[in-house]
């Protein structure tokens, strides 16, 4: 295993912008029960127009039964694991940041879901350093993801849990293309879209790093993505006009107003760390 210690949150961070986008902290997730519902939140977005209220998807899942459910009790609890994740609500930026770009590209779809469940699930994004500090090819280790585990949330999660967790979270990881295979799993390389890093670098600041971090944060990381390439993917969002970037020698201008034009983002410079 690599020597990888990915940073999602600065050390000096104020909790209160991310809680506002939507993140979610603690000990406890979704990852105790269930993965990611890569294929139900499909199901879910397929069946709700991406202007609807959130009430419009509490009756798809529910009354409904888009996810075709045998009774009102599962169509609740997948309900409540979905909006746990996703939050199903566009009052909520990561969720109305995810469901656009999830219309405007169907490629990065598990990536853009991937990300958003590790802004909202503290049990997945504890895992995330036994994962992607695996090289390419490399066998999945669960006992250095229950170690990881362990350390994050203590004694708060009993041993049983905690291998529930994992396998749920090694299935997560799989849904997102970081892993292949049944019974043993090895470390694949993902290759994610210039929306994907269109949304890492959104996650990145609303996580409340300094700009010149951005590039090299854990959420870019994750994309299995270097400081160079997240650039040239950046160039390729801009051309796609999810963001505004504009470079002059060494110093980088983004805007992310345009992942969501409702509230908005205001103008950054970044330093390329190969600058630095």
């Amino acid at each position: 295993m690599q020597d990888t210690k990915l940073n999602f949150f600065p050390q000096t961070q104020n909790r209160a912008e991310a809680i506002a986008a939507g993140f979610r902290f603690g000990h406890i997730g979704t990852h105790t029960s269930r993965t990611i519902m890569l294929d139900e939140l499909a199901t879910v977005f397929a069946a709700v127009p991406a202007d609807a209220k959130a009430a419009v998807y509490v009756d798809a899942i529910v009354e409904e039964n888009c996810l075709a459910k045998q009774t009102v009790s599962t169509r609740r609890l997948s309900m409540q694991r979905l909006r746990e994740l996703y939050a199903l609500d566009p009052a909520v930026p990561i969720f109305r940041i995810l469901r656009r770009l999830w219309n405007i590209d169907e490629t990065g779809r598990p990536l853009l879901a991937f990300l958003a469940s590790l802004a909202r699930d503290p049990l997945l994004l504890a895992t995330a350093d036994a994962v992607i500090g695996l090289s390419e090819g490399a066998e999945f280790q669960r006992n250095a993801m229950r170690d990881a585990l362990a350390a994050a949330v203590h004694d708060r999660l009993n041993e049983s849990t905690l291998n529930k967790v994992v396998r749920n979270a090694a299935s997560s990881w799989s849904q997102a293309g970081h892993m292949e295979g049944r019974t043993f799993k090895f470390r694949r390389i993902v290759r994610p879209t210039p929306a994907c890093v269109a949304f890492a670098l959104y996650l990145a600041h609303a996580a409340g790093f300094a700009v010149e971090e951005s590039l090299t944060t854990g959420w870019l990381k994750v994309l299995d993505c270097g400081p160079s390439a997240a650039l040239e993917l950046a160039l390729g969002a801009k051309r796609l006009g999810l963001i505004d970037l504009r470079m002059a020698g060494d110093v980088i201008d983004l805007k992310l107003d345009r992942l969501d034009p409702y509230f908005g983002a205001a103008t950054k410079s970044l330093y390329t760390p190969e600058a630095r």
